[in-house]
Order: C-alpha cells, then sequence, then structure tokens
C-alpha cells in the first residue's frame, strides 16, 4: 500500500470521532504499530485535528469533510493547477499543506489525462526567496491580529522603523507585499516582503476598526 493511501484510510477510521490505539489500527492495514507512529505524527503536522500520543491512542476532534459537490472538469482542473503553485511556492508552511490537499484531492477524484500534471510550473527570483522567512510570521500576525515592527528599506534605500497593523499579504507574481495600518504615518501602505530586514511580533493584539481594516484599505485602493 502506497503511503499517500495508507494515510487516506487513517483519516477514514479516525472520522467516527473514537480513540483508536495504534495497535488497533496498524492490525486493520497489515502494517508495524511503528509505521502507525510515524504515519499519525505526519497527520498531526500537517495541521488536522488530531490529538494522541504512543501508548493512549489516536482521535479526531472535529469532522474535517466538506458537504458534497459536483465539480465540471474546468473547475477540477483551476483546483489541481491552484494547488499545484501553491505547493512549489515559498511559503514552506502553504507548501506542506498544499502537498497533504493534492493527496486527499487525487484519492477522490479521476486521474487527469496524461501529460497534463506537468504542464504548470512556478518559478521563483530573488524578490520572493528573500520574503520567504517572513511569511509565516506575516500569516499568523495578520490571523492573530497582532501587531508588528519592522525594519523596512524604502524605494530610494533609506532604513526605517514602522509600527503596523499586518492586514493582508498579496503576490504579484514576482514579489509579496503586505498591506497595513502604518501607526506613524496614521495612513495605509504597502510594503514590499523582501525590503523587509527584521520583523518582530510584538503579540499585541490590536482592536478591530472598520476605519483602519482590509475592506477600509481596499476601499482605498479601488478610488
Amino acid at each position: 500500500m502506497r503511503r499517500t493511501d495508507r494515510l487516506f484510510d487513517l483519516i477514514q477510521i479516525l472520522r467516527d470521532g473514537r480513540l483508536h490505539v495504534a495497535s488497533e489500527m496498524a492490525e486493520r492495514l497489515d502494517v508495524s504499530v511503528r509505521t502507525i507512529w510515524r504515519d499519525m505524527s505526519t497527520l498531526m503536522a500537517s495541521g488536522l485535528p488530531v490529538e494522541g500520543e504512543r501508548g493512549v491512542g489516536y482521535i479526531l476532534r472535529s469532522p474535517i469533510t466538506l458537504p458534497p459537490m459536483i465539480l465540471t472538469n474546468p473547475e477540477l482542473e483551476a483546483l489541481r493547477l491552484g494547488v499545484r503553485l501553491v505547493a512549489e511556492g515559498a511559503d514552506p508552511g502553504l507548501a506542506r499543506a498544499a502537498r497533504m490537499l493534492a493527496t486527499k484531492i487525487a484519492s477522490v477524484t479521476p486521474a487527469p489525462p496524461d501529460g497534463d500534471a506537468d504542464e504548470l510550473f512556478a518559478f521563483t527570483g530573488q524578490e520572493v526567496n528573500r520574503a520567504t522567512p517572513h511569511l509565516p510570521i506575516l500569516r499568523k500576525a495578520i490571523r492573530a491580529r497582532h501587531r508588528l515592527t519592522l525594519t523596512y528599506i524604502d524605494p530610494e534605500g533609506r532604513e526605517t522603523h514602522r509600527d503596523i497593523r499586518p492586514l493582508a499579504l498579496e503576490f504579484w507574481g514576482r514579489v509579496w507585499t503586505l498591506a497595513a495600518w502604518c501607526e506613524a504615518r496614521a495612513g495605509f501602505r504597502s510594503f514590499r516582503v523582501d525590503r523587509i530586514m527584521g520583523l518582530t511580533d510584538t503579540g499585541e493584539v490590536f482592536a478591530a476598526d472598520k476605519d483602519k481594516g482590509l475592506e477600509a484599505y481596499r476601499a482605498q485602493i479601488e478610488s
């Protein structure tokens, strides 16, 4: 059995919401207990809501299924290409999640026609490579609404220090930019992530403010 197939089968076993010990799952899948331990570590590291440990057992704490849906061939192709683009991108966390998602998609959809799987490639440049270390921190801060302190090189080559409210990451095909509210300038700014020289998540949560939020930022740039 391929490892991807075994991981999918383990998820199906856990979907009943009950506690399952490694020896039971190993017997059902005809593999060793050590193999189950390694597979469960992989599933837990992928972000699935699986809890447990060796000698105790494993349980799925919340459902991970989507409502049934029917995709047209163009929609399925768009899904595959989008997942592959993220999988070959620079953000390691999202790339790992995209590879896991690709495995799940492949297990429940028809195989693509021969030759179609390799028609999309992602090539990263220096700008993307310089931005890569900052992307996981920025995504986390955006979700948690944490204020950030940046050391930034502006277009004139000058070093500046900014306290910002991060709002969204945007990818322009070559560079990543960060949409933010700049506290010092009392206005919205877009920062190129590859020009960030230092980044600190202060852990300070900023309050929601419709005049300083993402909708207001988008309204400004579209006006």
